[in-house]
């Protein structure tokens, strides 16, 4: 994280730490996610994100873990895209979270 003042970079940081979560399993597909793919999501995407990271992390570990879905559909695809990411990605650097 860089020392910017602006705006987007203070909501940026405070992201990334409401994105780690404690739980390792939430983190390993969060934090990649904010990191690679956030920037270049939609305005809308990136406020469903944000809402998201504002969600229970026992209702997220079972998103993220696709053992149910939100009944919210902005959240529905927003956790969709997060999944599909670390699907598709090679997240090992983070495995030492």
């Amino acid at each position: 994280m860089s020392d910017d003042t602006s705006h987007e970079a203070i909501m940026r940081k405070r992201l990334y730490w409401h994105s780690r979560r404690g739980m390792w399993e939430l983190d390993l597909l969060l934090i990649p996610f904010l990191q690679q793919r956030y920037d270049s999501l939609s305005a809308e995407d990136q406020l469903a994100f944000q809402q998201l990271i504002e969600e229970e992390d026992q209702d997220l570990f079972a998103w993220l873990m696709r053992r149910e879905w939100p009944s919210n559909a902005t959240l529905r695809r927003i956790v969709k895209m997060i999944v599909e990411h670390a699907e598709s990605t090679d997240n090992s650097a983070y495995r030492t979270l």
